[in-house]
């Protein structure tokens, strides 16, 4: 699996919070059972160009802490794009560091958990998961959680 970070926030990762991304990623995958190699991109900004995007592709103008836009709907039959490299190209995740700092904050736990959770629920939607109802979002929090378990970063 190939996860490309790309930082366009003034304030960068480092790299220990790259490395929980790409875990987290790989965790989510293999939970999931999706075998498959494939490449996601994500992206760190800051509030003003998260809000710009989320005003663009969701016509919400306000800042939000993570957007994710898949590639693949899981269609019979679809034949997914694949990379130079023969990877299926999942999607794209749109991560603000400066929202993930303060909802850590708000919620008592790490800037790690908060990335964590960030990075699992995005995967998810990537993988054609979403919680529009009561009962998706049942179905998608509870399996936020069982990989962040499964990772050592529980709910504090």
């Amino acid at each position: 699996m190939q996860v490309l970070i790309d930082e366009r926030a003034e304030e960068c990762l480092g790299t220990e919070m790259e490395d929980v991304i790409r875990a987290i990623a790989a965790d989510t995958l293999a939970y999931e059972g999706f075998s498959s190699e494939c490449e996601v991109s994500v992206s760190v900004v800051d509030g003003a160009e998260i809000q710009t995007i989320n005003r663009q592709f969701r016509g919400i103008d306000r800042v939000t802490d993570v957007l994710s836009f898949p590639q693949l709907t899981f269609t019979e039959g679809e034949i997914p794009e694949k990379n130079e490299n023969g990877e299926i190209v999942l999607g794209d995740i749109i991560l603000c560091l400066q929202r993930a700092k303060e909802q850590a904050a708000e919620y008592g736990h790490s800037l790690k958990r908060e990335i964590a959770f960030l990075t699992a629920h995005s995967m998810l939607h990537l993988l054609g998961y979403d919680h529009m109802t009561p009962q998706e979002e049942k179905v998608m929090f509870q399996k936020q959680e069982e990989i962040l378990q499964k990772a050592g970063i529980p709910r504090a």
